[in-house]
């Protein structure tokens, strides 16, 4: 339900003041009418003015805060730029000089190999986040003018109708009647108007240390809720959900992705859960079974440079696997990836379905989304039967939207539907597929399914000598530089 109460919620008292009772008493008593809608013209502008300036001022702390940081990324760009370039130059000394002999020469081509790729991997990690940073800022930036140009436009609030109104109505006699002196309001009861101070989340480090330990241990849990077509209510597909066990609890992403990304884990847990999807899908398939399962990656995991070419592995050794493991990207990933990251993509598709979600309005490029293998776009309903703003809705008719993805070979999914009269609505609009609490929630995988999954291909396949088990998870390295740029963004 929408906040009534506020520095919004009072214009909306004001307006409902002036409506019902300045109204009426303006017709019993014009001048106590005039005093009051004097009033209340006043009193909506200043409310104005401070939630105005609120945002404004709002605005401009994440924007300095944001160039900071683009400030101390560029920093390190150039740091990484001049080892790339002390490299480069060490290489062609090492070209043009005699070749030393194979005994000297090889530790040390080794090392100088090794770091040059260190600084490519960071200049490809450095670069994605710059963009996503500069895309922020630049947003930042068009709010501000904006705000300022509404604010610079807006009347200044005058007294004087109040004073006016406030003139005796019925003079004695013998009484000198003194004109009243118009009133300005002064600036200062608006400008001198200070926001809270930012403060910023409290940490616990030994609950962040223990989230850590549970995920490097065995407290990771993968949770499937189906996905249903509609109106027939047919399982299709299901969505792969992380959790994470700590002692008793059970806890759901939001509780711990942050503290992750913060020790640098994000790509971990998706190498995890991919594999783990991989795993049900083969169970899946020896039940006859033609479901899908998907997950959601993080966006992190996109900059890391071996993280998608490593999805290959997963299903190269088995054809019958190939487009029953899905993954999923946020909108604002597809919108903002580099002609490498597409590439690599490319090459995945036919091998692993891709999917959208987490989007933030409904305008799709269909036909870009189409080449580039996206079969599902995964849709909150309250943004399909519910949008906030007329930012986030579609220049089309839903229908439209859907019979439009439909032809495009993209179907469809509207997510967290949690009551049944939502259902019908949804029907209406030809959505195809949907997924909720209303059909089925998230529920635990079993851990015999991962023991006989994981055995029986690896004994099948054995003879052959084809598609060995997927390798076991490399060993987390440290690198303090990496985790201070995924607390960036």
């Amino acid at each position: 339900m929408a906040r009534t109460i506020g520095l919004r919620g009072g214009l909306w008292t004001i307006g409902l003041t002036g409506l019902l009772v300045v109204g009426p008493l303006s017709i019993v008593a014009p001048m106590a009418g005039a005093l009051g809608l004097a009033t209340l013209g006043l009193m909506a502008t200043l409310l104005t003015a401070i939630v105005q300036h609120r945002r404004a001022a709002r605005l401009a702390v994440s924007q300095e805060k944001l160039s900071g940081e683009i400030g101390v990324l560029s920093q390190r760009l150039l740091k990484a730029e001049a080892a790339i370039t002390v490299a480069a130059r060490a290489v062609l000394t090492r070209t043009e000089a005699p070749p030393p002999p194979p005994e000297a020469s090889g530790p040390d081509a080794e090392t100088l190999a090794a770091g040059v790729e260190e600084v490519t991997r960071e200049i490809g990690l450095l670069s994605g986040i710059v963009r996503e940073l500069a895309a922020v800022v630049s947003t930042q930036e068009s709010e501000i003018e904006r705000l300022k140009a509404v604010r610079e436009a807006a009347p200044p609030p005058t007294l004087a109708p109040k004073a006016a109104a406030a003139a005796p109505t019925e003079p004695t006699a013998g009484a000198r009647s003194v004109p009243a002196r118009p009133v300005t309001s002064e600036p200062a009861a608006v400008t001198a108007f200070k926001p809270p101070a930012f403060v910023p989340t409290n940490r616990d480090p030994e609950r962040d240390s223990a989230l850590v330990e549970a995920f490097d241990g065995d407290g990771l849990e993968v949770w499937l809720q189906p996905v249903v077509t509609l109106p027939q209510r047919k399982v299709v597909s299901y969505e792969a959900l992380a959790r994470l066990k700590l002692g008793a609890e059970i806890l759901a992403p939001d509780a711990f992705i942050s503290v992750l990304e913060r020790h640098g884990r994000t790509t971990a847990l998706d190498r995890r859960m991919i594999r783990s999807s991989a795993v049900i899908a083969r169970h899946l398939q020896s039940r006859g079974s033609n479901a899908t399962v998907a997950y959601g990656l993080s966006p992190l995991s996109l900059f890391e440079p071996d993280f998608l070419r490593s999805l290959v592995g997963l299903v190269s050794g088995d054809a019958d696997l190939a487009g029953r493991v899905a993954v999923t990207l946020p909108q604002a990933s597809w919108r903002g990836l580099d002609p490498e990251q597409n590439a690599v993509l490319g090459a995945l598709r036919g091998r692993i379905g891709f999917g959208l979600d987490r989007p933030t309005d409904l305008r799709f490029d269909v036909g870009l989304l189409a080449e580039r293998g996206v079969s599902q776009i995964k849709v909150p309903t309250s943004l399909l039967l519910r949008p906030q703003s007329r930012e986030t809705m579609s220049d089309i008719a839903i229908e439209d939207l859907v019979t439009s993805l439909g032809r495009a070979g993209i179907r469809l999914v509207a997510t967290q539907v949690e009551r049944e009269a939502e259902v019908p609505d949804l029907i209406d609009l030809d959505v195809p597929l949907a997924q909720g609490t209303v059909f089925a929630g998230p529920k635990a995988v079993r851990a015999e399914v991962f023991a006989d999954v994981q055995g029986a291909p690896a004994q099948a396949q054995a003879p052959q000598g084809t598609a060995p088990e997927p390798a076991a998870e490399p060993p987390q390295q440290r690198r303090a530089f990496r985790d201070f740029l995924r607390r960036a963004v």
